[in-house]
Formats: structure tokens, C-alpha cells, sequence
């Protein structure tokens, strides 16, 4: 079944890794628009993961959250960046540029914020509001939408990217300071890399998915599914005929399985096509025409429901509602699910 392979893959059954550094390597890449979901999207995905792990990694740069594809917030590990940065690089900016466009901010700004920037986080790593304030005091015009797009525009030259959290607020640092150098890929490398990531962690998949995930053009998709064709071989679900790669088993799972998966989560979010995920008449409880993403439970890999927390010092409550009724769900397969993710959350 396309929803066991598809579970494997993504490592919510039988994960392989221990570490989160493994895991989004496997990956690729995970939205990260929430930062607090992402965490618990990697931890959702280890052998056995907690919250600390996850902070511990991002804490060291293993992993980093930045904006790159599309563009959006993403957790890559630290060694992808750069080529992901540089394959990604024009349609990052020209989504800028149409974007500041409508605020009015001339390209001379951000060559000045942009050496600003950089002598401001010269061995620093500094808040989203500490920054705004260091380019205020140099007599840049700083409001919250443009502080958004002075950041995006360092992120996207490959000047900054994510720093340690500071009093449990994201930072940014200087990518130079934060990363080692690595070995420049060409870009032929590159999208072959980038397709095997996706298709590893996502199959089955379409082309049309691949191209949605990485905001490539479809003539470089095409160009990545055909530098790895080798690996990927074509199946056929129902209507869809989807490539999957070499390394995924179509094992059936043993038994059931329910999933508190976070807010844009990748396996919803990363593919064009959800219909076969979950029933469309039910998509607006999942996500939106704005593109918000909300929590999901997902049972024997189709979605069937939505969750929320409510969380205080040491405590935290869990409300699940579905779409329809299942009666086959047991109420020890909801508390399970339930206990993995507090205890996430509370292990020391």
C-alpha cells in the first residue's frame, strides 16, 4: 500500500536513526514555519527522541533553520546549506525582490543592511528583535515587515542563518562563523542530491510533488528525476503512477498505528497531490487556502483528525477531535500516541 511505504520512508514506522542530525539528512528538509512543531517533527521520527536532543542539535548548528525552496523556514543539516542555498538562490530572490516591491525598499538598502549585518553579528548570535534594534540604531527604517525582508535577504545571500536560541528565542549568526566549509557541488550534483533526498524520505511520489517540495522548475525537476533514474523505478496506485526509490519496502505494517503529527508536517505538507492521504472533503480542517497547516492524527497512515495542546509548567493537556467516527480506534492507541508526545516534551 502506498500509506505503508510512505510511513517507512518518512521514518513514523520503524525509524532507523537515533540522532536528529541522521534523521533530516535522510530527509532532506522539514518545514519549519513553527518552530516548536518542527522540533517535535524530528523527535516524532527517532528511534527515541526528546525535546533536549532536538534543542542540543540545533543548539551545536548539526541542523539549522533558515528560509531555502520555495521559499519557507526549513530545518537542513548544516553541510546541505550551502549548495541548497545556491541551487535555490534565484527564485529565493526574485520572490523577495516581488515582495519588496509592494514595501518600497530599494536594492542600495539591503547592500547596506547586508555589510551592517555583518559586522553587527561578527561574533554574535542575536535575537529577531536585538536585531532590529542594532539596525534601528544605525538609522536603517525598521518595522516588523521590513526587518522580515532585511533577515530574508541575508538569509538568502548565504550571509546569515540560525544561531543558538537565547533565553529560548531563535537567533541568527553569521553562516560563516556557524558552518565549516564544504566541498561546492556543481549543480548538476546538487539536483541529483536534492532528488534523492526527496524521494528516499517521500516515495511514493510524483513528479508534480517533487516539483511543489522544492520549488524547483519543471524542467530541473525533470533534470533531477532523470540524474537518478537508476534508483527509482515507477508504480501504479490506483489513477497515479508515482516514482519510488530503490531503498523503500513495501512491508505491510504489523499493527495499528495512530500519530500526533505537527503542524506542516512533510507528510502532508511535502506533496502536491493529498487526496490519497486523506478524504478532500475534509482538507480545510487540515490546512487552508493561506497556506496554514494545522496538527493532525493520523491513523494506519491516512489523516483522520485534528489535535491540541495545552501546555503549562510541567504539565500538558491533549485534545483530539476526528472528522468521523472509528470506531476501531482503540482508546489505548489514542493514550499511547498521547504519552509519546508529553513524554517528548517532559524528559529531562
Amino acid at each position: 500500500m502506498l500509506t505503508n511505504i510512505r510511513l517507512q520512508c518518512q521514518q513514523l514506522t520503524n525509524p532507523q536513526f537515533t540522532t536528529p542530525k541522521e534523521l533530516v539528512a535522510w530527509m532532506g528538509a522539514l518545514q519549519a514555519q513553527n518552530y516548536p512543531m518542527v522540533k517535535w517533527a524530528i523527535g516524532i521520527r527517532l528511534k527515541s527522541g526528546s525535546l533536549s536532543i532536538v534543542e542540543e542539535a540545533l543548539q551545536k548548528g548539526d541542523i539549522i533553520r533558515t528560509h531555502v525552496m520555495r521559499p519557507t523556514w526549513h530545518i537542513v543539516v548544516a553541510e546541505d546549506l550551502r549548495w541548497m542555498l545556491k541551487l535555490c538562490y534565484q527564485r529565493i530572490k526574485a520572490a523577495n525582490e516581488s515582495w519588496c516591491r509592494q514595501v518600497g525598499i530599494q536594492e542600495k538598502e539591503y547592500l547596506k543592511c547586508n555589510r551592517e549585518i555583518e559586522k553587527i553579528l561578527e561574533g554574535k548570535h542575536l535575537t529577531r528583535e536585538e536585531m532590529g534594534i542594532e539596525l534601528a540604531r544605525l538609522g536603517n527604517i525598521v518595522d516588523q515587515t521590513r526587518l522580515n525582508h532585511y533577515l530574508f535577504r541575508a538569509e538568502s545571500e548565504g550571509i546569515i542563518c540560525s544561531g543558538a536560541d537565547k533565553n529560548k528565542k531563535p537567533t541568527y549568526a553569521l553562516l560563516e562563523e556557524r558552518i565549516p566549509p564544504v566541498k561546492d557541488l556543481s549543480k548538476e550534483e546538487a539536483l541529483a542530491k536534492l532528488a534523492t533526498n526527496y524521494f528516499r524520505s517521500h516515495s511514493p511520489a510524483s513528479l508534480q510533488d517533487f516539483t511543489w517540495w522544492s520549488g524547483l522548475l519543471i524542467s530541473e525537476a525533470k533534470q533531477a528525476i532523470e540524474a537518478i533514474k537508476p534508483d527509482l523505478h515507477v508504480e501504479k496506485y490506483g489513477s497515479l503512477e508515482l516514482y519510488v526509490h530503490e531503498s523503500c519496502q513495501n512491508a505491510p505494517s504489523s499493527r495499528a498505528q495512530l500519530h500526533l503529527l505537527p503542524s506542516y508536517d512533510e507528510y502532508l505538507i511535502s506533496y502536491k497531490e493529498r487526496g490519497t492521504v486523506m478524504d478532500p472533503v475534509h482538507h480545510p480542517k487540515a490546512f487552508n487556502n493561506w497556506g496554514i497547516f494545522y496538527p493532525v492524527i493520523l491513523y494506519n497512515g491516512k489523516v483522520v483528525g485534528n489535535w491540541h495542546k495545552k501546555a503549562s509548567k510541567n504539565q500538558i493537556k491533549i485534545e483530539t477531535t476526528f472528522f468521523e467516527d472509528h470506531p476501531e480506534i482503540s482508546e489505548e492507541l489514542i493514550n499511547h500516541a498521547l504519552e509519546k508526545h508529553k513524554a517528548f516534551f517532559l524528559m529531562p
